[in-house]
């Protein structure tokens, strides 16, 4: 009798489905990255869920096999798994954790408070070495901004993933713009005429926004504030 696959993918409508079997974490992942190497051309640019059944995973794992995914090209957005503890971290670090199911039955219901939008770029992808988008509005990433890569916006930047590449944000002037990610360690960041000089391999490992307050730029943890 063969034994189990310690790694099953399949394609969904939202990309490819990775299935871990059980195993020692370390093995585990080597097995999924050496699978993504022999088939490199395959995974390249692909959308990647994966299910772990119950297996505990913390922010410093699931974060390291984010990136390292992202290094080859691969964006992983979703972790489902059966653990509290894993759910949470993959909620903490942005990820999804529930697979998208259409239900035709569901009706939108009109709100009954009309608000006002504003002009924006949306991106649903991990922005690469070379990558620039410029807009004179405000930028939203799905995704991460990887060195190299340049956003440059006229409003505020909101990157639902790790920052690595420069970042402006307010670029038109606009001191009130603000700059928030999962994780923020940039090459660059400015808002407005300012330029940020903070340690920032030293930031806390949770989503923070920086902004400017005083004339400084300061980076604080991102928090919704009731208006």
């Amino acid at each position: 009798m063969s034994e189990p696959q310690i790694v099953q993918i399949k394609g969904i409508k939202d990309g490819l489905l990775v299935t871990l079997g059980e195993g020692e974490w370390a093995g585990v992942q080597d097995a999924l990255l050496t699978n993504i190497e022999g088939k490199a051309s395959f995974f390249q640019g692909a959308r990647m869920a994966m299910e772990v059944g119950n297996r505990v995973l913390h922010a410093a794992e699931l974060g390291l096999l984010r990136d390292r995914l992202s290094d080859r090209g691969i964006s992983l957005w979703a972790v489902v798994s059966s653990s509290p503890v894993t759910e949470q971290t993959a909620q903490v670090l942005g990820l999804a954790t529930r697979l998208s199911v259409p239900r035709p039955e569901r009706t939108i219901r009109p709100l009954d408070t009309t608000l006002e939008g504003e002009n924006g770029v949306f991106v649903r992808r991990t922005l690469r070495s070379g990558f620039k988008i410029t807009s004179h509005g405000h930028v939203t990433v799905l995704g991460d901004v990887n060195p190299g890569a340049e956003i440059n916006a006229g409003g505020n930047v909101i990157v639902w993933g790790r920052v690595r590449g420069s970042i402006v944000a307010g670029a038109d002037g606009d001191d009130t713009a603000v700059v928030c990610a999962i994780t923020l360690e940039p090459t660059q960041l400015r808002i407005a005429n300012l330029v940020a000089n903070l340690p920032f391999k030293k930031m806390p490992s949770q989503p923070v926004c920086a902004a400017i307050h005083d004339g400084t730029i300061l980076i604080e943890p991102w928090k919704s504030k009731e208006r």
